[in-house]
């Protein structure tokens, strides 16, 4: 899972925002490894795959991957 590129590790992440959030911290690892690689500073995930795309949801995800060390921003 560690040589994902960031748009497997982001899809993989919606596939779990869609699962309850199921493994989330583990494809964050690996989003995060994937950005180091490729030299990215912040990952960018569309606002209408999120399962809660308003802004308290698209705050409260910016949040959460904060604390995981990776800057957020959203699209459409």
């Amino acid at each position: 899972m560690s040589d994902l590129s960031i748009s497997q590790a982001i899809d993989n992440i919606y596939a779990s925002i869609n699962n309850d959030n199921e493994d989330i911290d583990l494809h964050i690892a690996a989003l995060k490894a994937a950005m180091g690689r490729e030299g990215v500073k912040e990952a960018v995930f569309e606002t209408a795959k999120l399962a809660q795309p308003n802004r308290q949801g698209r705050k409260m995800m910016q949040a959460y991957f904060k604390k995981k060390g990776i800057a957020v921003g959203f699209t459409g």
